[in-house]
C-alpha cells in the first residue's frame, strides 16, 4: 500500500534573472515500510522532494498525499498540526537548540500537543531510551559528541511516534563510525519499529542501508532499483 504519493509535481522558484525549477513533473510512489534513499547530483531535486514530502515547502503543480492526506491542500495552520503527528525529520546539522538539554530539545515537537505532563515525560524517555540515550538526557548539545547529537536529533523526530521519517544527509556531518551507528539505527527503526524512511544522501555506505534506491538528475527520476 503507497504510504507517499507524488503526482505529476513539479516546484519552481522564481528568481530575479531566472527561474528554477528543480523538479519537474515527477510521480512516485513509496509504500508503507520502505526504506528509500535518495541520490543524485547537487541540484537534482532530492531535498525539495523531500521538503514537498514533510510539507515544508508546496509543489508549484501536482499533487503531495502522504497517508491518505493532500498535504499539498492543507492550510499553514493544518500543516503545522499534521507535520507534528505524521512526519519527523533528521538533519544533517542536529538543528538542536543549544540552550535546551538532550530531554528538553526531544520535547519540543509534544508541546505543540497538548499533552499531559506525564505523558511527555513517558514519550521523551521512550524516544531517547531507543536511540541509547536515555543516560544523557539532561546534556546539553555541546556535552554530547556529533554522534549523541545526531541520535538525540533522531529521538526528537520519532518522539511524536510519526508515520514517516524523513532524514537528509543524517550521516553528512559524522565521522565513519558514528555514521555506521546513526544508520544502524535508522534500519533498526525501518525493520523493529516499522517506519516508512526517505533519506536524501550522497553516501554509498549510507545508501547501502535502504531497501530502494531512487536516483535523481534535473528534476527527474532517472533510475529506481530495489535492493
Amino acid at each position: 500500500m503507497s504510504l507517499i504519493e507524488i503526482d505529476a509535481v513539479t516546484k519552481t522558484y522564481h528568481g530575479t534573472s531566472e527561474d528554477v525549477t528543480p523538479l519537474e513533473d515527477l510521480s512516485l510512489r513509496i509504500d508503507e515500510g520502505e526504506f528509500v534513499a535518495l541520490m543524485g547530483p547537487s541540484g537534482s531535486g532530492k531535498t525539495t522532494l523531500l521538503n514537498l514530502i514533510a510539507g515544508i515547502d508546496q509543489p508549484t503543480a501536482g499533487r503531495v498525499t502522504v497517508a491518505g492526506e493532500e498535504v499539498s491542500a492543507l492550510s499553514a495552520r493544518e500543516l503545522a498540526r499534521w507535520r507534528t503527528r505524521s512526519v519527523g525529520f533528521v538533519f544533517q546539522g542536529y538543528n538542536l537548540l543549544p540552550v535546551l538539554t538532550a530531554y528538553e530539545n526531544v520535547e519540543v515537537p509534544l508541546l505543540l500537543l497538548r499533552l499531559p505532563r506525564a505523558d511527555r515525560d513517558r514519550k521523551v524517555m521512550t524516544a531517547l531510551g531507543a536511540v541509547g540515550l536515555g543516560d544523557r538526557a539532561h546534556h546539553l548539545p555541546r556535552q554530547l559528541s556529533g554522534g549523541q547529537q545526531q541520535r538525540v536529533s533522531i529521538a526528537r523526530a520519532i518522539v511524536a511516534d510519526p508515520k514517516v521519517l524523513l532524514a537528509d544527509e543524517p550521516t553528512g556531518n559524522l565521522d565513519r563510525v558514528a555514521a555506521t551507528a546513526t544508520l544502524d539505527l535508522l534500519k533498526r527503526l525501518n525493520t523493529e519499529f516499522g517506519k516508512t524512511l526517505v533519506m536524501v544522501t550522497h553516501d554509498a555506505l549510507a545508501a547501502g542501508a535502504a531497501d530502494r534506491l531512487i536516483h535523481l538528475d534535473k528534476g527527474r527520476i532517472v533510475e529506481d532499483a530495489h535492493a
